[in-house]
């Protein structure tokens, strides 16, 4: 396998030999907790949206633009200002003049997965549509809808100083806690007398799922209170006096039921009908998952030139050739030490290919045509 030859420039190599619980890494096999490898179904994040008015801009503003000369004559008129008619009765957007210090732009805000209560503030996302910079502008009182276009609930409200990003562009722009929330939005966590957890994409599988449902089900009928409720929930006596035990409302006589490889459901058991928080609290921070190991596998952002490599990944025998230098993985003699093992592991390549100062889009190079011919056990992500 032969490597094209490009300039050495800075190779940038992280590998994966950290613990469970590192935000860099991929986790080790051992013990996490349910909330931290699951979220609940409801919890998402919402987005509110909307059109405005940026005023202040330095002539960087649209120019020759009917929609904004429009816009800013109705928002005029609105506030009791001075704007004319014509004579077919529409607004008389000439007697604005030049409006290059305007622009229309786009405005979004983001409401957390937690939801959000009246009164409570937003950070806000302003960008432009024609205008060629929003530096020192500022969005002028803005409605911000919901993701639905039939739903004309307004939702909150953006005003703000512009704040644009020093390395971003001159066509997008924030404001800090600039949208105020005028409804009150909250997001379910439960329907129909369950819950639903959703597992993390990077530990999601079939076994992970059916893995969930047997913790969740073993610590559900551990719970002394749980048995209790259940024993007197289903006695029940007959008109005719006689007692009788009513069927049980679980999955097959369980309380969780694995739905597919990402979500399980779970039935709030009895005694925690008016406490649900508590009960998903108490699953969140108890209920311990033994979760696979994920060291078989590589995570690549070719963007920013990172590859992480899991200690378990191996490589297929193979010489790899650059420039002058040949490095032989998987025994026989070698320009730099590695594997000897019949099968090397992708780690010990990437520790002699960086030995040699072989750019990072080099070893990607490698990793890729390694999966493509099937000489790599192992997972490949690519971000």
């Amino acid at each position: 396998m032969k490597l094209r030859t490009r300039p050495v420039c800075l190779c940038l190599l992280v590998l994966a030999m950290v613990g469970s619980h590192s935000k860099c890494g991929i986790a080790q096999e051992g013990s996490r907790l349910l909330g931290e490898i699951c979220r609940v179904k409801g919890q998402e994040t919402n987005t509110l949206q909307g059109w405005g008015l940026v005023t202040g801009l330095r002539g960087t503003g649209d120019s020759d633009s009917a929609a904004t000369s429009m816009a800013l004559s109705r928002m005029i008129q609105l506030m009791g200002g001075p704007i004319g008619l014509e004579r077919n009765g529409q607004l008389d957007v000439k007697s604005l003049g030049d409006t290059k210090n305007v622009a229309m732009v786009f405005v979004t805000a983001q409401v957390p997965r937690f939801g959000a209560q009246q009164g409570d503030v937003v950070d806000v996302t302003v960008t432009a549509i024609s205008a060629k910079s929003l530096e020192g502008g500022v969005l002028m009182l803005t409605p911000l809808l919901g993701p639905r276009a039939d739903n004309p609930t307004v939702y909150a409200m953006a005003q703000g100083e512009l704040r644009l990003s020093l390395d971003g562009p001159a066509t997008k722009a924030t404001i800090e806690s600039g949208a105020k929330m005028e409804a009150t939005v909250k997001t379910g966590f439960q329907a129909n007398g369950k819950v639903t957890f959703v597992i993390n994409d990077d530990v999601a599988s079939f076994e992970t799922a059916q893995l969930v449902q047997s913790e969740i089900n073993a610590y559900i009928e551990a719970m002394p209170s749980v048995g209790n409720a259940l024993a007197e929930q289903r006695l029940q006596t007959q008109p005719d006096g006689t007692s009788s035990y009513s069927r049980r409302q679980e999955f097959f006589g369980k309380f969780a039921r694995a739905v597919d490889q990402k979500h399980v459901e779970v039935l709030i058991p009895p005694g925690f009908e008016k406490n649900p928080v508590g009960f998903i609290s108490q699953l969140e921070s108890q209920v311990p998952i033994s979760v696979r190991s994920q060291s078989q596998r590589v995570v690549i952002n070719e963007r920013e030139g990172i590859v992480v490599i899991g200690e378990a990944v191996e490589i297929a025998p193979s010489l790899i050739s650059h420039r002058n230098l040949r490095i032989l993985a998987g025994g026989g003699p070698t320009v730099v030490a590695v594997d000897q093992r019949a099968n090397p592991t992708l780690q010990s390549l990437a520790d002699a290919l960086n030995a040699l100062e072989v750019p990072t889009d080099d070893l990607i190079a490698i990793i890729k045509t390694l999966q493509k011919k099937g000489d790599l056990f192992g997972e490949v992500v690519f971000e």
